[in-house]
C-alpha cells in the first residue's frame, strides 16, 4: 500500500491560486478607440503575467501528476483491496467448509461415543452377569461338595456301626481329603484339618477287624473234622525194626548158636512193640467221652461246626455276649471230647481263645469334627 500523506501540502498550495488562466492563443486587438499608451500598458501587463501563468501551468501540472499518482495509488488500493477481501471471502468459505466438516466430524464422534457407551454398559452388564454365574457357580459347587461329603462320612459311620470295623469310614475320610486336597479351596482349609484330626482319632482305637475274627473260626471250622476225639482209636505209624548190628565172623561151630539168639531177638521186639500199639493207657476225666458212638462223634463234629458258625454270625452283626456263649461251649465240649495231646487239638483251642479275648463290643468315635466342620462351612457357602 502505497502512503499519500505528503501530497496534502501541494494540494494546499495550488489551492489559492485563483487568477484566471490565460486563453491561449492570438492575443485580441485593442478595442477601438484606445490609446496607444493604454496600448503599451495592457501589453506590458500580459508580459509581467506570463510568469505568473507559467508558474500556474507548473503547479496544474505538478497537481495533476500527483492527482494521477494519487489515483493510481488509490487504485492499486482498491484491487489490494479486492484481492484481499476475495482471498478473506475464500478463507471464510474454507473456514467455513472446514467448520461443517469439523461439525460432521463430531456428530459422527458423538454418534460412535455413543455407541462404545452403550457397548461399554453391554459389556459391563455382561460382565457383572459372568461374574455373578460364577460365583454361583462357585458357590454350588462348594455347596455340592459340603453336601458330598456329609453324606458319605454319614453314610460311612452306619456302616461302621454295622461291620463293626472303622475301615470304611476311615476310607471315607481319606477320600474327603484327597478330594479337598485337589479342589484346594481355601474356604474348606478347615473342614481338612477337622477330617485329619478324626483320622488320627481312628487310628487310635485299637481293635480287631470281626473279618479276622470270622476267618479265624472259619480255621477251627476246618480242624473240626480232623480233631481226634478220646472215644476214636489213634493210627499210629508202626515203628521200623531197629537194623542189624553187623558181628564180627566167628568160628563155625557157633554160627548156628549166633543166627538162632538174633532171629529171636528180633522177634521178641516185634512182639512187644504190637503189645504196645494193641494196649494204650490214658487218663480220662470225663468217661462218657470213651462211651461215644461213632454216630454220636460225627453228630458232635457237626454241633461244634454250628456253634463257631453262630458265633461268627454273632461277632458279624456286634452280638459279642452271644458270639462268647457260644465260643465257651465250643471250647467246653473240645476239651471234654477231644484229644488234648494232639497238635490240631492245641491250634483249635489257641484260636478260641484268642476269638475270646478279642470279641468285645468297642466304642468308636464318631467323626464329630468332621461333621461340624462341614456344617459350619456350609451356613458360609449359602
Amino acid at each position: 500500500m502505497t502512503d499519500t500523506t505528503p501530497t496534502a501540502p501541494e494540494t494546499t498550495t495550488a489551492a489559492p491560486v485563483t487568477a484566471p488562466v490565460a486563453p491561449s492563443g492570438p492575443p485580441s486587438p485593442p478595442p477601438p478607440g484606445a490609446s496607444p499608451r493604454a496600448s503599451g500598458g495592457a501589453a506590458g501587463a500580459v508580459g509581467a503575467a506570463v510568469p505568473w501563468l507559467v508558474g500556474l501551468g507548473v503547479v496544474a501540472l505538478g497537481a495533476g501528476a500527483l492527482s494521477w499518482q494519487t489515483h493510481a495509488r488509490l487504485r492499486d488500493l482498491e484491487q489490494e483491496l479486492v484481492r484481499r477481501q476475495t482471498s478473506s471471502q475464500a478463507l471464510a468459505q474454507d473456514a467455513k467448509l472446514a467448520v461443517q466438516s469439523l461439525s460432521e466430524q463430531l456428530r459422527d464422534l458423538a454418534t460412535k461415543q455413543t455407541v462404545a457407551e452403550a457397548k461399554l454398559a453391554e459389556v459391563a452388564l455382561q460382565r457383572a452377569q459372568l461374574e455373578d454365574l460364577l460365583q454361583s457357580f462357585s458357590r454350588s459347587r462348594d455347596e455340592n461338595i459340603v453336601s458330598d461329603l456329609e453324606a458319605s462320612l454319614r453314610l460311612a459311620s452306619q456302616q461302621m456301626v454295622l461291620v463293626g470295623s472303622a475301615e470304611p469310614l476311615l476310607s471315607a475320610l481319606r477320600q474327603a481329603d484327597e478330594r479337598l486336597q485337589r479342589q484346594k479351596v481355601a474356604r474348606l482349609e478347615g473342614v481338612r484339618r477337622a477330617l485329619l484330626r478324626d483320622i488320627d482319632r481312628l487310628k487310635a482305637v485299637s481293635a480287631v477287624d470281626p473279618g479276622t475274627l470270622a476267618l479265624r473260626l472259619d480255621e477251627v471250622s476246618r480242624l473240626i473234622d480232623e480233631l481226634p476225639l478220646l472215644s476214636e482209636p489213634q493210627r499210629r505209624e508202626p515203628r521200623r525194626a531197629p537194623a542189624a548190628v553187623p558181628t564180627p565172623p566167628e568160628p563155625e561151630a557157633s554160627g548156628v548158636w549166633q543166627r538162632w539168639l538174633r532171629g529171636s531177638r528180633v522177634l521178641g521186639q516185634q512182639i512187644w512193640e504190637e503189645a504196645k500199639g494193641l494196649i494204650r493207657v490214658t487218663r480220662i476225666e470225663h468217661p462218657e467221652a470213651m462211651l461215644l458212638t461213632p454216630e454220636q462223634s460225627f453228630l458232635l463234629r457237626e454241633n461244634l461246626k454250628l456253634r463257631l458258625l453262630n458265633a461268627r454270625l454273632a461277632l458279624l452283626s456286634r452280638h459279642h455276649e452271644a458270639a462268647r456263649q457260644d465260643l465257651a461251649a465250643a471250647q467246653q465240649a473240645l476239651r471234654r471230647h477231644a484229644d488234648a495231646r494232639q497238635r490240631r487239638t492245641q491250634i483249635a483251642l489257641e484260636l478260641i481263645d484268642q476269638v475270646l479275648a478279642q470279641a468285645r463290643p468297642v466304642a468308636w468315635p464318631r467323626p464329630d469334627d468332621s461333621l461340624a466342620a462341614l456344617a459350619a462351612a456350609a451356613g458360609v457357602v449359602r
